[in-house]
């Protein structure tokens, strides 16, 4: 079993100093069934109650519990003839409330904080978790609690009583009648979370033996293999349990200890870095005797267990404890015959060991925990386990991947201990070992990728001559594909690496074997090769995928490909214009995951690139069509806003450059092939509009006929394409834009017709709400604006536009508390004070407005005057309904401001309105005084810089 340990002392001294346990010579075996003599019960009322204490047993008592047992003595009846029993004591104190949860014990010297790069085992646990499992039935033996019964006290009267109940207990256990229950997989799990449950509740009631009997039950289960396919997910479930179990016996423990102090009388409780010193003798007393208890456990995996979830306890005893029972445990599992489970006790031992050891050099134990897994690597091979594996109908590559969970984790926290020098050896000795391919695997997860990547052929090389059944060549390949994506190897050796290993992995007939193995790979060929190693690959995946359909069994991987591909190829453009790109994107049958692909790939386009080259706009296209038609009256708001902003993205990146006409052709293309999506066709509109002011700043305003047409075309699309945006607001505030561009192009009758949409758009609004109001207010307000330079169309009279418009306004539903109409009325006011100017304020460039048509004609101001008058008397029947309120003073306000400033106040009756709306303002004390007040010194200041006497009188007649 040891044949080459000279070799492996000598790879073990040359990394670490590890202090191993001498063997000493026995008469008899040590893992033989023990045979006690049990005490009579009458021997126990014959004990003298005298309240001393044991002394401590001695160093070699603790370090060697079974030769204790050896002697014929069974520790847990040499208990019994203690004066006092240590747990009755604890019995007799009261602890209803539960045990808090308590942390495990970090590293926290920066220097020896080894482990944190380490995988967290909460990771670890959930993944395995979900890959182990079964539909066989799984069987569990209880000896205490059936399902339903209680957990209860028993008072008993002497503290001899106590000790005899629980001699009693601990009897039953052994020799009581045992329940066999033959479960499915979620009511075993859900047992083993009772039994937890359990444990907590009988150690919270004082039932401290009930609780180690449930630990010892749940321990014993793991020496169980019937369900090969589940013990991995096994072990993580009731290590859990003796997790708590141990965090229950430290927490407890310390609570009963006292600190104390050197020099003094005074006692304390003990703080986290306490040392055994600080510890009291009943304390440690206490502490022996639940290592005592474990040592009477006969069987060897339960036995180990428990006293691994306990060796943190250890601490209240010595401060090598836990050093050398943990070299002592080492050793013991070599006792264990069935190979996995010998594993998994490993793996336990090393996960509670690096949590409560310290010092770097007390990290031995990981490595020969490791080696010691090596010595007994033939056994996995034995004809013991096929017999099992037959019986069981698994095969040896599944059977092999049970010990991954374990044999990743060890090796993982021996790769923090020891350094790169350490990987040789190792290979050396995998070499050497026939069926290594579970080693060669293990090696491969458990280093840094550096190491592996830096010796990729060596590994190529003995992953190739592996040939043992074991762990199969695809998943070692896909282990070493793994390594080299996280960290490549040297330049050099690249090529020769990719066409050795993908030669084998297109040798694989197995689907499955073949997707699992390439999506490991490709990331690599991504990285390290050009676009036509690439393509190369995805065509050999594609000719693996098509036979049979086999694709639709692999989506998943295969989005997983496509992800990889994207987010790691530098060059889109070139990604696109690939043969077998878009062939492998259009392998997806399933709607629903090739939308989800096309999405991937268009938002991985974000670069600032520009691109007008025909392949590639076809390829975006292609993709951009598969989202659009994705898109139904079942779709998501969030999916349907998504896609659109996806496929506005895309319209952005073609880009024609000068040729206006073609890219005027691409948008009329989408405009047919994204009909169905509001946000693109808004896009649209703006990228056209977009195109038509480029062109006038191209010409400089000077448009020829050919540029003429071309603008005017260009009107024409936004003016057909608005109507098939389905929001409203959308299309007017579309409409008012592209009346705007047609205008700043001299198009006219595009313009007009822009305006007039708008015109029909509004009476049509559906939404009357106080956030409608605010819209339709700042947007009219910008209409107006634009109506100031529109000039007059002879066939609808003079400012035919406005007064469409004041009549669409009137006709709108109001709220008549917020009187927006009324803001709106002192608006058009402005207006037609500047149509009544000589010389409008702005123009547009080539555009001749009203100012010029009219020539301040007397008729068309007098038409303007008549349309004034008429919206004053509008908004003082506003102000008569609204009632006197502070709304009403800040509108009165405000048209008072209007008509001082753009009025002609010689007119009497102008001259009285100004005055009664300020009277009307500052009635019954609504108005802001400080404005009012800065608003009268305005004007006085502006009466007398101008000498107007008109406006002097208005002033002089303003109270405050």
């Amino acid at each position: 079993m040891v044949d080459n340990s000279i070799e492996w002392k000598t790879l073990i001294n040359t990394n670490l100093m590890i202090k191993r346990l001498h063997p000493l010579p026995v008469n008899d075996h040590p893992l033989k069934n023990i045979i006690t003599e049990r005490i009579p019960r009458k021997i126990l009322g014959s004990i003298p109650s005298t309240g001393m204490t044991t002394p401590l047993e001695t160093h070699i008592s603790l370090l060697e519990p079974l030769t204790r047992a050896l002697r014929q003595l069974d520790p847990l009846s040499d208990f019994a003839m203690e004066e006092m029993d240590p747990l009755s004591k604890l019995a007799a104190e009261v602890d209803s409330q539960e045990i808090p949860e308590t942390k495990s014990i970090v590293i926290k010297d920066a220097e020896n904080n080894i482990f944190y790069q380490m995988e967290p085992w909460t990771s670890r646990r959930a993944g395995i978790l979900t890959k182990y499992t079964t539909s066989e039935k799984l069987s569990i033996v209880t000896s205490f609690l059936s399902e339903g019964e209680k957990v209860t006290v028993k008072a008993q009267s002497t503290a001899i009583d106590k000790v005899q109940h629980r001699l009693k207990q601990l009897d039953s256990f052994e020799e009581g009648s045992q329940h066999r229950l033959n479960l499915s997989q979620a009511e075993y799990i859900t047992k083993i979370e009772q039994l937890n449950k359990e444990l907590v509740i009988a150690w919270n009631t004082e039932q401290r033996v009930k609780a180690l009997k449930i630990a010892i039950q749940c321990a014993k289960l793991l020496g169980d293999t019937e369900v090969l396919s589940f013990y991995p997910s096994k072990f993580v479930l009731i290590t859990d349990i003796l997790d708590t179990f141990g965090k229950l016996v430290y927490e407890r423990l310390k609570t009963k200890a006292v600190c104390i102090k050197s020099g003094s009388k005074t006692l304390a409780d003990l703080p986290e870095d306490f040392t055994p010193d600080m510890v009291s003798d009943s304390a440690k007393e206490t502490c022996l005797n639940w290592f005592y208890k474990i040592a009477s456990i006969r069987e060897l995996v339960p036995r180990i267990y428990v006293e691994i979830a306990l060796l943190n306890s250890y601490r209240f005893i010595s401060t090598n404890e836990c050093n050398e029972s943990l070299q002592r445990m080492t050793d013991m599992i070599h006792g264990i015959g069935n190979p996995l489970v010998a594993v998994y006790v490993r793996c336990y031992l090393c996960k509670v060991g690096i949590t409560i050891l310290k010092k770097k050099l007390e990290f031995g134990f990981l490595l020969v925990n490791f080696t010691g897994f090596l010595d007994s690597y033939h056994h996995i091979f034995s004809r013991g386990v096929k017999t099992e594996l037959e019986s069981q109908k698994m095969e040896l590559p599944t059977y092999i991947t049970l010990y991954t969970p374990a044999l990743d984790f060890i090796l993982e926290a021996v790769n923090c201990v020891v350094n790169e020098s350490f990987l040789p050896n190792l290979l050396s000795v995998c070499k050497k070992k026939k069926n290594s391919s579970l080693i060669l695997n293990t090696i491969m997860s458990g280093f840094k990728p550096a190491y592996i990547s830096d010796r990729c052929m060596e590994f190529l090389d003995m992953i190739l001559d592996s040939s043992d059944g074991g762990v199969p060549l695809y998943h070692l390949l896909r282990t070493l594909g793994l390594c080299i994506t996280v960290c490549p190897p040297p330049s050099d050796q690249r090529r020769e690496i990719l066409a050795i290993v993908w030669k084998h992995i297109s040798s694989f007939d197995n689907p499955d074997e073949y997707i699992t193995c390439a999506e490991a790979w490709i990331q690599f060929v991504v990285e390290c090769f050009s676009s036509r190693e690439l393509n190369t690959v995805l065509g050999d995946i594609i000719e693996h995928m098509s036979p049979n359909r086999s694709f639709e069994k692999h989506y998943s991987v295969l989005k997983l490909i496509i992800s990889k591909v994207v987010s790691q190829f530098q060059d889109f453009e070139m990604l696109l214009i690939m043969d077998n790109f878009l062939p492998l994107v259009d392998i997806f049958h399933e709607e629903s995951i090739k939308v989800e692909v096309c999405k991937n790939i268009l938002t991985s386009c974000n670069g600032q690139y520009k691109t007008n080259d025909p392949v590639i706009t076809n390829a975006l296209m292609f993709l951009c069509g598969i989202l659009h038609d994705s898109v139904n009256a079942l779709t998501p708001e969030d999916e349907y806003k998504q896609i659109g902003e996806i496929l506005c993205n895309v319209m952005r990146k073609v880009n024609y450059g000068r040729d206006f006409e073609e890219q005027l052709n691409f948008f009329v293309e989408a405009r047919s092939a994204f009909s169905n999506i509001d946000i693109v066709l808004a896009e649209l509109v703006q990228q056209v509009n977009t195109l038509s002011v480029n062109t006038r700043q191209i010409m400089k305003g000077m448009h020829n006929r050919k540029t003429a047409e071309f603008v005017q075309a260009c009107a024409a699309y936004c003016f057909i394409t608005i109507p098939s945006i389905v929001s409203e607001k959308t299309r007017l505030e579309l409409y008012l834009l592209s009346g705007q561009v047609a205008l700043f192009n001299q198009c006219l009758g595009q313009a007009d017709a822009c305006l007039k949409a708008i015109l029909t758009i509004l009476p049509n609004l559906e939404d009357a709400s106080a956030k409608s109001e605010l819209f339709l207010e700042s947007y009219i307000k910008k209409l107006l604006s634009t109506l100031l330079v529109v000039p007059d169309n002879p066939d609808r009279g003079v400012v035919g536009l406005l007064k469409s418009l004041l009549n669409v306004i009137r006709q709108l539903e109001w709220n008549k508390l917020n009187c927006n109409l009324a803001i709106l009325y002192i608006s058009v006011l402005d207006l037609l004070s500047s149509l009544a100017k000589e010389e409008y304020p702005y123009h547009v460039d080539k555009v001749e407005s009203n100012d010029a048509l009219y020539g301040s004609d007397p008729k068309f101001i007098n038409e303007v005057n008549n349309m004034c008058s008429i919206i004053i008397r509008e908004i003082l029947t506003l102000l008569q309904d609204l009632g006197q309120c502070r709304r009403q003073s800040h509108i009165a306000t405000e048209l008072f401001v209007k008509i001082v400033t753009r009025s002609d106040l010689s007119v009497k009756s102008t001259n009285t309105l100004a005055i009664n709306l300020w009277h009307l303002s500052m009635k019954n004390g609504y108005a802001d005084k400080s404005y009012m007040i800065r608003i009268k010194n305005h004007l006085k200041r502006r009466s007398e810089a101008t000498r107007n006497l008109h406006l002097q009188y208005v002033v002089d007649k303003l109270a405050i």
